[in-house]
């Protein structure tokens, strides 16, 4: 499985596209990061970090075609609560 992801935007929120290609299939995906948010979450770290370790996060519980095509990083505590307390583990993966 390989995880691109491309910042798009320098604003805030960031805005970032992200392409999961598995086997002979992909999915795009639009993320927005807000700098408060990926300091929170990701202190040191930039917003495609972490995003990446979000996808990560993400597919190890989804299939690719589960994930959202256009949300923001937060949205994934509404879905699964432990994403705040775990990412932290995910970034540098």
């Amino acid at each position: 499985m390989a995880i691109h992801v491309q910042q798009t935007g320098d604003g805030d929120p960031f805005e970032l596209d992200v392409e999961v290609r598995e086997g002979g299939g992909q999915t795009r995906h639009r993320v927005t990061v807000r700098r408060d948010t990926l300091a929170r979450l990701a202190p040191g770290h930039a917003a495609d970090d972490l995003v990446r370790a979000a996808f990560t996060f993400l597919l190890e519980r989804e299939p690719k075609e589960s994930i959202l095509s256009r949300f923001d990083v937060t949205v994934i505590g509404r879905y699964f609560p432990e994403f705040e307390r775990e990412i932290g583990s995910y970034l540098g993966k």
